[in-house]
């Protein structure tokens, strides 16, 4: 496809969409209805008050829509069945070995969905959760999105080759916000191709802190053409993470067939039910010491 061609269809889409997310405007202060109009008799005074540490919080989000759950702490009193929705994820550079197999080890006994690392980890994850029945997730292009397609394309390729079944990777911003549609489409698609080509799935990371809301709606139009799994608001190193009215956007562009994960500033029951509401399939937690900490007292 031509890139004028491009341009013309991606402004397109994005002006739709802008049209139709405005009436009605979900606001982030907007009363969800998941939550209950009565507080919980039977958790009035659980310390579980998070939906990774809570089985019956966590039933009331699956029963919501969500397909799967992320956290970086343990999980507590949840079913297996429960355990199998959410990504055990480490990402932070200062992770230690002991770390990461700690987090495998608390994978296999929970049965979680996958364990996400840095890409040096992803050989090390493989082989201790070999037979486990937890997938391998990494990270590509991490976390500016600034590296180049060939880059981001061997990064994949290696993933691959290590054993990863997922791979999350950041769009290449600076290019979106400078309007090169192309350039940001040819990007994700090619990372797509080595992706299913080696039997992973693909989400693509949007950042969406540093978007406005056109830009928004360009980058999931862009990851739709290219054939991604996922669209996900934030790398959880940017300067804000997600937010209802992004939430919603995003779904309104991708429609009900990809997947749309909810990452970055998402630290109460309330917030996750908000973040369901508004149309996402995937829930990333960052209050992971608040629900250590809770689940021990």
């Amino acid at each position: 496809m031509e890139a004028t061609e491009l341009q013309r269809l991606v402004a397109a889409i994005s002006e739709e969409i802008l049209v139709r997310v405005k009436p009605p405007q979900i606001s982030d202060s907007a009363p969800s209805p998941l939550t209950a109009d009565a507080p919980c008799k039977t958790c009035a005074t659980c310390p579980h008050q998070n939906v990774e540490s809570c089985a019956r919080h966590t039933r009331e989000v699956v029963t919501a829509g969500a397909a799967r759950v992320s956290s970086c702490c343990p999980v507590a009193h949840v079913d297996p069945s429960i355990a199998r929705l959410i990504d055990h994820t480490i990402l932070k550079p200062e992770a230690t070995r002991g770390d990461i197999l700690r987090l495998c080890r608390e994978a296999r006994e929970h049965c979680f969905a996958s364990v996400c690392v840095n890409p040096f980890w992803v050989s090390a994850v493989a082989a201790e959760l070999a037979g486990s029945g937890v997938g391998v997730c990494t990270v590509v292009g991490f976390p500016l999105g600034a590296n180049t397609t060939g880059i981001k394309r061997a990064e994949a390729e290696s993933a691959l080759r290590d054993g990863a079944t997922e791979v999350d990777m950041v769009i290449n911003i600076g290019a979106l916000r400078s309007g090169e549609y192309d350039t940001v489409g040819s990007d994700i698609q090619q990372v797509v191709e080595v992706s299913h080509r080696g039997g992973a799935i693909l989400k693509t990371i949007l950042e969406t802190a540093l978007l406005d809301d056109n830009q928004k709606a360009i980058a999931c139009a862009l990851a739709r053409m290219a054939g991604a799994d996922f669209v996900k608001t934030s790398t959880g190193f940017g300067p804000a993470g997600a937010t209802v009215h992004d939430v919603a956007l995003m779904r309104l562009v991708v429609g009900p067939e990809m997947g749309v994960k909810a990452a970055g500033g998402i630290r109460t029951l309330d917030d996750l039910r908000k973040m369901v509401e508004a149309g996402a399939t995937r829930i990333g937690a960052s209050a992971s010491v608040k629900i250590v900490e809770a689940a021990s007292a």
